[in-house]
């Protein structure tokens, strides 16, 4: 519906403006450039991207990544930067690395949703402390206003009716508390393009790939898991490549009309999709259409909302975020250990290094060390000696890798076994070298003693993989 759409791209536009002056603070650049990124991204990623509803901008990830190189260095690097990031991330999205998303475990997912809801609500517990006392029930106000008004309408999204009533509130009643304009100043005037400041040499390009690759990472890091996590809340699917890309694409017009970057935004994205109820682009779009029109024409009106009201349209977005479901007490009892350890790790790096990328990935590392010792230990041994003692079968059963079949060679009784000796391995699969190696460890450790050894039960892939290794993983030393 047009008109859910249209409301959802206003609330999401008046939420963008401060998160966007503070990102810039947190990159040292004048809040314009923030703001003129969170501009672009929405309204290129509205046309390019391939998750309908998403909301990219201007993030704090990416103003952490970038803040040493603009601080030392300037905007004009900070810029080129993007640009580059942006090319990388189109390159990457290209070679596929939105495929990679498979590899998440769910337990991971779950750490990353309830990391960001607690990031989103750290972010605003600093407008919290030391502000006039006003600013408290003015946000209960707007809590209560939130979870109260749906009931009787859901024809205006809550968040946009307590932004406004608090606004009207506090500049009828000449109420002084901390208003958006305390955060910078908005931007007059639409951004124009231009080319970095900065000299076209290799030097420049060495100095610069470093932090554009971490920026491309990060960004797609975070834009793919934001992207599943819409997947999930609207039951549909996205096109992950074209979001890689599309964020790629998005970045580098950002870059080239003086912005900061940025990747899919969290907060706003749940502001847009759960709160709001968007599900197209246009939402995305009018986001970032209303940005620069809120900035532009209406400035000094917007200059004068509460901090208290978004603040508590942020804390609502966090608590709704939150996956309550999976710290439940019978839940936890139910799963095991290792979800609930890789769970608990995700979070914790999270929300210890203030980047859900850095969460993401130790949490998936963590996952599969837990996965491997978990399927290690299921390989399974079992002899067989023949009646007349000449024959002895090993049945082996399990997934052969790196990490099970390092004990397999301690399995066979090398020096008691008949002079025949069959390894059936119809029960199990080789997956890597390891286990060609294991095995051809079993099999000169029985021919040293003048015994035979012969495998048997290979299937396709295994018997492909063990021809083509066999004999030749150990140089002559």
């Amino acid at each position: 519906m047009a008109r859910t759409e249209i409301l959802a791209g206003l609330v999401v536009a008046l939420a963008l403006i401060p998160e966007a002056i503070s990102f810039s603070v947190i990159a040292g650049v004048d809040p314009s450039v923030g703001l003129f990124a969170s501009f672009t991204m929405a309204v290129v990623i509205s046309i390019v991207g391939g998750r309908p509803a998403m909301i990219s901008a201007a993030t704090g990830a990416i103003a952490l990544v970038v803040a040493p190189l603009a601080r030392e260095h300037g905007l004009g690097y900070l810029v080129a930067t993007v640009i580059l990031g942006g090319l990388f991330q189109i390159v990457l999205g290209s070679l596929g690395v939105a495929k990679l998303m498979r590899f998440v475990p769910r337990s991971v997912m779950v750490g990353f949703v309830n990391a960001l809801a607690i990031l989103i609500f750290l972010a605003q517990v600093p407008e919290l402390i030391d502000v006039p006392w006003p600013v408290y029930p003015l946000f209960a106000a707007g809590l209560v206003v939130m979870v109260l008004f749906p009931k009787l309408t859901k024809a205006v999204p809550a968040p946009l009716v307590s932004i406004v009533a608090l606004t009207a509130l506090t500049i009828a009643a000449g109420i002084a508390i901390p208003t958006v304009g305390d955060k910078g100043t908005l931007p007059s005037s639409l951004p124009v393009p231009g080319v970095p400041d900065v000299p076209f040499t290799f030097a420049t390009l060495g100095l610069l790939a470093p932090y554009a690759l971490a920026f491309a990472l990060v960004g797609l890091m975070e834009s793919l898991m934001t992207a599943k996590l819409v997947d999930d809340i609207t039951d549909t699917r996205s096109n992950k490549t074209r979001e890689a890309i599309g964020q790629g694409i998005a970045n580098v017009v950002t870059g080239i009309f003086g912005g900061m970057g940025g990747c899919a935004m969290i907060g706003q994205t749940m502001i847009n999709v759960k709160t709001s109820g968007a599900r197209t682009r246009l939402s995305t779009f009018l986001a970032g259409t209303f940005l620069m029109i809120l900035c532009i024409v209406f400035g000094p009106l917007v200059s004068q909302i509460p901090m208290a009201a978004l603040v508590a349209v942020m804390v609502l977005v966090a608590f709704g975020t939150f996956d309550w479901h999976s710290i439940a007490p019978g839940t936890l009892k139910r799963l095991p250990a290792g979800e609930i350890i890789v769970m608990v790790v995700t979070v914790g790096v999270v929300v210890a290094t203030d980047n859900l990328a850095i969460g993401v990935v130790v949490g998936s590392i963590v996952a599969m060390v837990i996965f491997a010792r978990r399927v290690a230990h299921l390989v399974e041994v079992t002899a067989v000696l023949d009646p007349d003692g000449t024959q002895v079968v090993y049945a082996v059963t399990g997934e052969l890798f790196f990490a099970s079949s390092n004990d397999l060679v301690y399995q066979f009784d090398y020096a008691n076994d008949p002079d025949k000796v069959v390894i059936d391995l119809a029960g199990a699969h080789i997956w890597d070298a390891s286990t060609v190696a294991a095995l051809d460890a079993i099999t000169a450790k029985y021919e040293s003693r003048g015994k035979t050894v012969e495998i048997a039960g290979l299937n396709k892939h295994s018997a492909r993989m063990h021809g083509k290794l066999s004999g030749e993983l150990v140089g002559g030393h």
